[in-house]
């Protein structure tokens, strides 16, 4: 069986944890940051875990990581 080819603009954005989970940055933290809150902001640096309805689709495109 041919090797399987990652998506590379998804790779770029979702990163496997060690258990198998995959993580991905939250949204809306590129710009008109003037009207959101510091706490707004600072929520939004961390990573949260992909939807369960979307994660079988991600690990389809994302044959490599584990």
């Amino acid at each position: 069986m041919p090797k399987l080819k990652t998506k590379k603009s998804a790779a770029k954005r979702f990163k496997t944890t060690g258990t198998g989970k995959l993580m991905k940055m939250k949204a809306n933290k590129s710009h008109i940051l003037n009207k959101k809150t510091a706490k707004r902001k600072r929520n939004l640096r961390k990573a949260v875990e992909v939807d369960a309805s979307n994660a079988k689709m991600m690990k389809r495109i994302l044959p490599y990581s584990k």
